[in-house]
C-alpha cells in the first residue's frame, strides 16, 4: 500500500521560499502521477501542481505557474513542490497525491493522499 508523507511547510514571510517534500513509502511512485493540492478553511481543496509518472510533463495552477516549480526523484521515491515568491493567498494545508487517472488537475484523479503541511505566509 502506497503511503504519503509531507515535510518542510511552515512559516515565511511574502515573497519568500519553503521547498515541500512528499516521501513516499510502501510501493514505488515510478508508476504513478504525483499532484499538489492545498486547502483553506471553508474552501474547497484546489490543484496546484502536478508531474507525471516520468517526469516529462509538469502542470500548474494560473496562480502559482512561474512562482512553483513541481519535481520528483523516482529513484529516492520522493516528490518535491519548490515555492518561490510566496504571497498571503498561498497560505494553505498543502497536500501531495498519487494518482494514475488521465485528468491530470483533477481531485477525482488522486488517491492515496498525505496528511498536509501548513504554510504560512505573512504579510
Amino acid at each position: 500500500q502506497l503511503r504519503l508523507v509531507e515535510s518542510g511547510g511552515g512559516l515565511v514571510q511574502a515573497g519568500g521560499s519553503l521547498r515541500l517534500s512528499c516521501a513516499a513509502s510502501g510501493r514505488r511512485i515510478s508508476g504513478w502521477a504525483m499532484g499538489w493540492f492545498r486547502q483553506t478553511p471553508g474552501k474547497e481543496r484546489e490543484f496546484v501542481a502536478a508531474i507525471t509518472w516520468s517526469g516529462g510533463s509538469t502542470y500548474y495552477a494560473d496562480s502559482v505557474k512561474g512562482r512553483f516549480t513541481v519535481s520528483r526523484d523516482n529513484a529516492k521515491n520522493t516528490a518535491a513542490l519548490q515555492m518561490n515568491n510566496l504571497k498571503p493567498e498561498d497560505t494553505a494545508v498543502y497536500f501531495c497525491a498519487a494518482g494514475k487517472g488521465v485528468h491530470i488537475r483533477a481531485i477525482s484523479e488522486y488517491d492515496p493522499w498525505g496528511q498536509g503541511a501548513q504554510v504560512t505566509v505573512s504579510a
